[in-house]
């Protein structure tokens, strides 16, 4: 498949690289075509967002219903069906208790609101001296100034860490590249003691909370906890007084089987974040979901001090709605289960005949794999390779779109990301294959590198 540059011509838009794209004629399911006529499969929703597929009827046309009535309803000024509607079902697919939704636009106001209600939470409850958000590393959390002081992406961070209060740190769970056996709950225990030290090291009443993606995202590529780890960092944190965060922006939305991702355990957040999938591409929405507790606090004390126009607008909302009765009608977190253990199943296939495959990992229909230069060792191919974005390309070249990524800070390892959408068939996952395989191959044979 050839892909025209439709860039020649000076642009008033910029992007974040110069590789020339197609022009977008539509979009349909899994498959997305070009105004050539070019077919391509959406192998990672985009950025893992199209979670149902995309121009979904049922959804078109709520969203006209909505528009026929109002697309706009500024929340200090108007109560809305649409968004007491969603957030009344997105409080019943969360875990019991935390039934207070304050709706955005994206993940990383998502975040920025959840760490905002934290802290006015303990202003409002005497304990001011909690500031500190420990997360992970490597995470990403979002590009807002805020989000990122808790991101660990060194990358997409250091050209702002003059301007920012960078906040501590400690190892996300990667048992893999660490050596360590993930199905034993003494890993899951030796990570969570990591945070233990860390929170006693900042020192207990300067630790605000404790932020993580249940399922890893592009930072991590797809990164499973291990045995006891959720459970274990509960613990740690009840323990101290910290609140738990969970960054549900990629791991929400169902594609792990469960709406929210850490409902694969057993252990609640106090705060969560959701995005993506939640408003599934149609629209720019997102929710931070909290206990009731925390909001009935804060509200005591004069009010959330934070807020963004479009919060809570009711076109927003009246789409996410009909995407959530879209993913329940179809029954799409059965088949996110069912049809992603088949595609894991096929990519880690693949590892008999490429060796510079050292990993494959996810849940669902979140899914990655690791490209390694010794899969004994772990060592990363070399960052001057750009191994991530080539195989991107050489998928991309053949219609098929994954996302590409680096797992180890930003400045090496390489990872793709295969998630798409919840709709996908058993035979979709044949298609996604005959075009992933031989970009494989060629991306071997374009970096010499072997194949068995």
């Amino acid at each position: 498949m050839t892909t025209p540059d439709r860039r020649n011509a000076r642009s008033h838009l910029f992007y974040q690289t110069d590789h020339p794209r197609p022009v977008l004629d539509r979009a349909e399911g899994i498959y997305m075509w070009d105004t050539d006529g070019n077919r391509f499969i959406d192998g990672s929703s985009g950025a893992m967002v199209c979670n149902i597929g995309h121009s979904n009827p049922h959804v078109l046309d709520a969203m006209r219903r909505q528009m026929d009535k109002s697309t706009f309803g500024y929340r200090l000024h108007f109560v809305t069906e649409a968004s007491e509607a969603l957030a009344a079902k997105t409080a019943s697919l969360a875990w019991p208790g935390m039934d207070r939704v304050f709706f955005v636009s994206g993940g990383s106001e998502a975040v920025e609101s959840a760490v905002k209600l934290a802290r006015q939470y303990a202003l409002a409850i005497g304990q001011a001296s909690r500031w500190k958000v420990i997360s992970r590393f490597p995470s990403y959390h979002g590009c807002t100034l805020g989000a990122l002081a808790i991101t660990g992406y060194d990358s997409l961070a250091d050209p702002f860490l003059p301007m920012m209060q960078v906040m501590p740190k400690v190892p996300a769970p990667r048992a893999w590249l660490d050596g360590f056996n993930p199905d034993d709950p003494a890993t899951g225990r030796y990570y969570a003691d990591l945070l233990d030290q860390k929170i006693r090291a900042e020192g207990p009443d300067t630790v605000l909370a404790f932020i993580l993606e249940p399922v890893g995202g592009a930072s991590t590529g797809a990164l499973v906890p291990p045995a006891g780890y959720m459970e274990a960092v509960r613990e740690v944190c009840d323990r101290h007084g910290v609140l738990l965060i969970h960054d549900e922006v990629m791991s929400g939305g169902g594609r792990t089987g469960k709406f929210f991702g850490a409902q694969n355990w057993t252990a609640a957040p106090d705060i969560l974040a959701v995005s993506k999938g939640f408003g599934a591409g149609y629209v720019p929405l997102g929710a931070m979901v909290a206990r009731g507790d925390l909001v009935d606090a804060v509200l005591a004390k004069g009010g959330f001090a934070h807020g963004f126009t479009y919060a809570g607008n009711p076109l927003a909302c009246a789409t996410g709605l009909a995407v959530i009765e879209e993913i329940e009608r179809q029954d799409m977190m059965a088949n996110a289960s069912s049809t992603g253990a088949l595609l894991k199943a096929e990519l880690t296939r693949l590892m008999d005949r490429f060796p510079f495959i050292g990993d494959v990992r996810g849940m669902g229909m979140l899914l990655a794999f690791e490209l390694v230069a010794d899969r004994d060792t772990k060592e990363p191919l070399p960052p001057a390779l750009k191994a991530f974005d080539k195989l991107t390309e050489q998928a991309y070249s053949r219609g098929l779109i994954i996302y590409p990524r680096r797992s180890r800070g930003g400045y090496a390892g390489d990872h793709l990301l295969v998630a798409p959408p919840m709709i996908t068939t058993p035979a979709q996952v044949g298609e996604i294959m005959d075009r992933l395989e031989p970009a494989l191959a060629a991306f071997a044979k374009e970096c010499d590198l072997p194949t068995a």
